[in-house]
């Protein structure tokens, strides 16, 4: 009792100085403590007090104190080489006239951009050079057409060109990419196109024209291209066999080219043929292969496959989560790791668009061309987008700082978004990586440094109110205190009470 009395008597005594001198140290501490702990969340990703909390106290708790997650299956570590933002053909890519005039006459909205058309017109002219020409003359017309930017005169030039050479594969190609309203004219374009070719080949096989190995190779490219698009088409009349069939007939010939095995995943998940998608995905989903969204997403969507129909929050909280269930969830922690961009569209938070003919990886246009086939196969497996909806926003909290490092990837990508926006049209709204939350010990000093400052500055000013106010809140604050002891001086001895108070 004396104790308290004294501390009493202590408190009463203090003069407006001390508190001025009190809230002003504070201020200073609170500020040196907020810029130490902005400084260490740049640098490492997370705030000191927290790593400090998770480290040292939550194994106190039951956690496990481990804050970095999983191994990274190619580097975690921040020595990994930045990867550049690289533009490549959207292996999705829509047929202009059917699909991308249609949208334009009801929308009057141009879903492509200049620059994404010029790199497509780019990539035809390098396709078919001037040996695949009967004439000079012809390489020169449809040179000319590539390179107009109006699609109604492309269409007619190229029109002019198949009555005076019936047999122009690239003005077949363009005629079929363009020059159509309907899939059904777009395939039979590319159908002739593919005669020709195959007719081109066979004489070059049985020695009706000379053998030339450059000449040979250009005309399989063609080929390839031309089987390619009428493979999509197939796809999108649903004559799934024979889109399958052109597919794997290509993955065989042409192993090296990385592509075609997304084309060949999405046509099997229409098909709901599950055993044969994850056959493929053995094979294609390598850590020493490159990635796409198409991959990791597919590899997220089987996994939540075996889990989706009995997958419930209230279950896991009450027995825990399973091997199976862990597996389901790692896998799509990877999956947003790699494109962000994707879950928005999955769980239609953000409007779809026709995608572009080029993608970056990795970025918000290959997210459209993913979940614009894609969407449709998520919904189809019960409680897939329910599990997708649930965990992962868990990744932004569990990569320390993911445009610096990361746990299953190299860190994503810088400069982005410029590319982006010269893909994708102006009236989409590009998104843009999800930045981490300022963590809640950031806030706290903030606000505690405000605080304090703000003390100062009244002590300061208004020192012989402030000092009045302190008192009575030391009061209010030391009432509970003093009726607890009260109440312990009636039960405990007073031998006991003056012990406690000694010590």
């Amino acid at each position: 009792m004396f104790n308290l009395i004294f501390s009493t008597l202590f408190m009463n005594s203090l003069t407006p100085k001390f508190y001025v001198a009190l809230t002003g140290t504070s201020s200073l501490v609170s500020g040196l403590i907020l810029i130490f702990e902005w400084w260490y969340y740049k640098k490492y990703g997370i705030s000191f007090l927290e790593q400090l909390s998770i480290t040292h106290l939550t194994p106190w708790f039951g956690g496990n104190g481990n804050t970095n997650g999983t191994e990274s299956e190619t580097s975690s570590s921040g020595e990994s080489p930045q990867q550049e933002v690289q533009v490549t053909e959207n292996p999705f890519k829509l047929f202009r006239g059917p699909e991308y005039s249609r949208f334009f006459k009801l929308r009057g909205k141009e879903p492509l951009t200049f620059y994404d058309m010029n790199l497509s017109a780019q990539e035809h002219q390098n396709l078919f050079p001037l040996e695949v020409y009967s004439s000079k003359e012809d390489f020169d017309t449809m040179q000319r057409a590539w390179r107009e930017r109006d699609s109604a005169l492309r269409v007619s030039i190229a029109e002019e060109l198949l009555q005076r050479t019936p047999d122009c594969v690239p003005a077949l190609v363009l005629l079929g990419e363009e020059g159509t309203t309907t899939i059904i004219e777009t395939e039979s374009r590319f159908r002739d196109a593919l005669r020709v070719m195959e007719s081109h080949l066979a004489k070059r096989r049985n020695g009706l024209v000379a053998y030339d190995e450059e000449a040979h190779a250009r005309e399989t490219e063609i080929s390839f291209y031309v089987r390619r698009r009428l493979a999509m088409c197939f796809r999108k009349l649903r004559k799934f066999k024979e889109a399958v069939k052109i597919m794997k007939d290509l993955l065989k010939e042409f192993p090296l080219i990385m592509d075609i095995h997304e084309n060949l995943v999405e046509c099997l998940l229409e098909m709901k043929a599950y055993a044969d998608v994850q056959a493929v995905m053995a094979k294609y989903d390598d850590v020493n292969l490159p990635k796409s969204a198409t991959i990791v997403y597919t590899a997220a969507l089987l996994k939540c496959r075996c889990v989706g129909e009995r997958f419930s929050p209230d279950l896991v909280s009450k027995r825990g989560i399973s091997a199976v269930e862990l597996n389901a969830i790692e896998a799509i922690h990877r999956a947003v790791e790699f494109n962000p961009h994707v879950p928005k569209y999955l769980l239609e938070e953000k409007t779809l668009i026709l995608p572009p003919e080029h993608i970056v990886r990795r970025g918000d246009s290959e997210a459209l061309a993913y979940a614009f086939f894609n969407l449709d196969h998520w919904k189809d497996i019960e409680g897939a987008l329910k599990i997708l909806h649930m965990t992962w926003e868990g990744t932004f909290r569990a990569l320390p700082y993911p445009l610096e490092k990361g746990h299953y990837f190299h860190p994503y990508p810088s400069g982005m978004e410029a590319a982006e926006r010269e893909l994708l049209p102006v009236f989409h709204d590009v998104s843009v990586y999800p930045q981490k939350e300022v963590p809640f010990f950031i806030t706290f000093t903030a606000a505690l440094c405000c605080i304090m400052a703000m003390l100062a500055v009244l002590t300061h000013a208004y020192p012989e109110f402030m000092t009045q106010l302190a008192r009575t809140l030391i009061v209010y604050i030391t009432l509970p205190v003093n009726f607890l002891v009260e109440k312990l001086e009636a039960v405990i001895p007073p031998q006991l009470m003056q012990n406690l108070a000694r010590i």
